[in-house]
């Protein structure tokens, strides 16, 4: 389309009025078919500049029209400038939407990555029965978090010294990005700033919010991030959900910080000047949507059903939205953004209560097992091997747990003297942080569910081993976790070796007692006889009561099992210490009283080095043969 004849090229002049109507008709989608084909803003710029001076001539005709004192002159003067500025403004509607549509394009993920590396940190994460997938490559660990960032070399950090003067450009965390390059946004300014002159503000906001959600969606589908509703996310499975979570903690700080943060900018940079709170309004318009989507996600697990196996996950969430509550205080500062910030508030209210919930409930649980199978051998008991890893882990979050459990737990069933219920001394633990003595009374209520299993052993012999196994075990899980000895501090560590030291010692009295026993003097002599003094019959009968019992010991000990090699080399040690000397010196005294009868082997059936050599089979959890390996007499 050529320009009227008179028009100047020279922008500093006006359009005159009937030139201004002239471009503005010759523009009319409705009316031209070339106008329905081309794009003002695709072509020329010097097209461009003549329709937006012919658009600002027709809207400064409208307040002068309003002077004319021929009734008649003004009707139809009104009447073309109105005809005019609906023309002006449909037509300035398509190519605001246009603009947006062209220079939208999907956000690469890999730049989000980035950029979002500085903010990012590793999470322990945890799965007490199954063994989660990992996620694809796209949001692996150590490609959404971990590594050095240097922001000074960041190529999509940007500063905008336009709008130095918002609050949150100096979040650190915050990473805002181009979504649309300047000379568009420019062009959009323009017609924006024509449109809502007009009265056409609602529309201006309608086609931007439109096109703009068009563009969240996709990028909220590269991120992984799903329509699901608060239900939907409560069937799914667990180990589905695991997954999720990890994925939605790295998406939805790329949400907060970039995406969010990038279309805030973006609308004050094409609003900016226009009204105090369009460019806010635009913003709203856009993300409340997307927003609301990102936050259901933590808002459904924060309500759903409690169990152990999730308060890891659901700490991870934690946080993930902690650290995260700043950026959305900022980002979503305005007003009409307060539903959002109370949303995420409030999630992160409930998954707090969540996590205090689930330890409540894991006391009891610990306290209420209720299996009442002796497990094979007295190891270690499955129980104790899933408190003492989740205690292990609460550890890990040690920082986060202190801040939510501000209060000593109830003490109210600590003292009650119910039997049902251990006793829990709080004097001996001044000083304690509440979450140590969460830890501490776990291990304590562990103890107590465990010495109520072993009395479902017959053995009490195996019974003390049981209880020496796993207390020796949870020792050393605290000893090899420096944060939780720190919390639970040596005092209570040496109170727990105390007991599993006794429960040995309580075990070897049950076991070695009556075996050592039939080494003694008393019994085997004869006061007043001219022989040797020795009744040979009782020596005999003694020597046959030792081998048999220790025999028996030996079969059904060496199929007992002590899990940790150490302890169980010391337990073995300590057993010769008090056997070896014993059969020596018994063995030394009265030899040749039985060497000098007849069939002494059926009486000495084994050398000290034998007993040695049997001690070693004990506590490997596997039967041995039915007889002694005997070296040769």
């Amino acid at each position: 389309m050529e320009p009227p004849e008179n028009y100047s090229t020279a922008t500093s002049f006006s359009v005159p009025f009937e030139d201004a109507h002239e471009i503005i008709l010759r523009w009319d989608s409705t009316a031209s078919e070339e106008a329905r084909e081309r794009m003002i803003f695709d072509g020329d710029r010097q097209e461009v500049d003549l329709y937006l001076q012919a658009v600002d001539e027709i809207q400064k005709s409208m307040s002068s029209t309003s002077i004319s004192s021929d009734h008649h002159d003004q009707d139809s003067n009104d009447n073309r400038v109105n005809s005019a500025i609906q023309i002006a403004m449909a037509r300035l509607e398509d190519e605001f939407r246009n603009i947006l549509i062209n220079h939208t394009s999907p956000v690469e993920v890999d730049s989000l990555i980035i950029s979002d590396r500085a903010s990012s940190y590793s999470s322990s994460s945890w799965n007490l029965f199954t063994s989660s997938a990992r996620s694809s490559a796209e949001f692996d660990q150590e490609e959404f978090g971990g590594g050095d960032h240097d922001d000074g070399l960041d190529p999509i950090q940007r500063a905008d010294s336009t709008n130095s003067s918002s609050s949150y450009r100096s979040t650190s965390s915050i990473r805002e990005i181009d979504l649309i390059p300047q000379e568009a946004v420019a062009d959009l300014q323009s017609i924006a700033k024509r449109m809502i002159s007009a009265g056409c503000l609602r529309e201006c906001i309608q086609v931007y919010g439109s096109v703009r959600k068009s563009a969240m969606d996709a990028s909220f589908r590269r991120l992984g991030i799903e329509k699901l509703s608060i239900g939907d996310i409560q069937r799914l499975e667990w180990e589905t959900l695991e997954t999720k979570i990890r994925r939605w903690i790295r998406a939805a700080k790329v949400c907060v910080r970039i995406l969010f943060a990038s279309e805030k900018k973006l609308c004050e940079e094409i609003f900016y000047g226009i009204g105090t709170s369009i460019d806010d309004a635009c913003f709203v318009e856009t993300v409340r949507g997307p927003a609301i989507q990102l936050f259901n996600f933590a808002e459904a697990i924060s309500i759903s059903r409690r169990s152990p196996e999730k308060m890891f996950k659901i700490l991870d969430l934690h946080d993930a939205l902690m650290g995260m509550l700043p950026d959305i205080d900022v980002v979503f500062e305005s007003k009409s953004s307060d539903s959002i910030r109370v949303q995420a508030a409030e999630i992160l209210s409930r998954l707090s209560e969540a996590v205090r919930g689930i330890l409540s409930e894991f006391e009891s649980a610990v306290l209420r097992e209720p299996s009442r199978v002796a497990v094979p051998g007295g190891t270690i008991h499955p129980l104790t091997r899933y408190v003492m890893n989740y205690i292990s882990l609460i550890s890990d979050y040690k920082q986060t747990l202190i801040e939510l459990i501000m209060s000593k737990p109830s003490t109210g069933s600590r003292y009650s003297g119910d039997p049902t219920t251990p006793d829990m001394e709080f004097a001996e633990l001044e000083g304690k942080t509440p979450l140590a003595l969460h830890l501490i009374w776990i291990i304590v209520i562990l103890q107590f569910n465990l010495e109520g299993k072993s009395k479902h052993y017959k053995d009490a012999s195996l019974a003390h081993l049981f209880m020496m196994n796993n207390v020796h075990y949870i020792v050393q899980k605290v000893k090899g976790s420096p944060e939780l000895r720190e919390m639970i501090g040596d005092d209570y560590l040496r109170k727990l070796t105390g007991k599993f030291r006794q429960a040995a010692t309580s075990y070897q009295r049950a076991t070695w007692v009556s075996v050592l026993y039939c080494l003694r003097d008393e019994g085997l002599h004869i006061s007043g006889s001219f022989s040797s003094g020795v009744s040979k019959s009782a020596l005999r009968e003694r020597f046959k009561t030792f081998n048999a019992m220790f025999e028996e010991v030996h079969r059904t000990q060496a199929t007992w099992l002590i899990p940790d090699s150490q302890l169980r080399e010391e337990l073995r040690i300590s057993i010769s210490e008090k056997l070896i000397p014993a059969y020596r010196s018994f063995l030394g005294r009265f030899r040749s009283h039985i060497e000098s009868g007849k069939h002494p082997e059926n009486y000495i059936k084994y050398s000290v080095e034998d007993l040695e050599s049997a001690v070693l089979d004990f506590f490997e959890g596997y039967p041995v043969s039915q007889h002694l390996r005997r070296r040769s007499q």
